[in-house]
């Protein structure tokens, strides 16, 4: 999994607890925002064991923060970070969230598909916490690790380790010891 500055489940809780007073708003693309009445209804866990291209055996866990949007917009305003708090307080009684698990946030509404996205920036505006959301990317973990990605000129499979270009192999000839001369014209040079 490329971890490239992706947040931890820990640190995006430290966020949160920096800022309990304010209103918590997740814009999830350019000018879009998720709607102030969003509910949080679920924090899952979700340990991934994966095989990846080149056979490598792979293992991570991300924590995934589910927004919806009712149908009806109830509210004005986000609910508060103390508010998310005390959900993440009431997850974390039953369920052990792993605290360098990726952080997710999953959302969709009838304008946006349901998918799964990263914390971003968190800036403070006025009374706001607002988290901009990353899209979610697929990789090839086996370039990642250095390995190749596709086929190679000797026919191996793609994702195979990068094979290591072979240098030919010269036979050497001792003329001295084959009565042979090397004189111009005679092919041995």
């Amino acid at each position: 999994m490329n971890t490239t500055e992706l947040m931890n489940w820990q640190t995006f809780k430290t966020k949160l607890a920096q800022h309990q007073d304010l209103a918590l708003q997740f814009q999830y693309a350019e000018e879009k925002w998720v709607d102030a009445s969003y509910h949080i209804t679920e924090i899952k866990q979700a340990p991934i064991v994966s095989v990846d291209c080149g056979g490598k055996m792979n293992t991570w866990t991300e924590i995934i923060v589910q927004l919806w949007e009712p149908s009806v917009q109830d509210n004005e305003r986000a609910m508060q970070v103390s508010k998310a708090l005390s959900i993440v307080n009431l997850v974390e009684k039953s369920l052990t969230l792993n605290p360098l698990g990726t952080v997710k946030i999953e959302f969709g509404n009838s304008q946006f598909d349901t998918r799964q996205m990263y914390p971003g920036q968190f800036i403070i505006t006025g009374n706001n916490l607002i988290v901009n959301l990353i899209p979610d990317f697929t990789q090839c973990k086996a370039i990642s690790r250095g390995d190749s990605c596709e086929t190679t000129d000797s026919g191996e499979e793609c994702c195979a380790p990068v094979s290591k270009t072979e240098k030919p192999k010269l036979e050497m000839v001792n003329l001295a010891n084959t009565g042979t001369s090397c004189e111009p014209g005679s092919g041995c040079c």
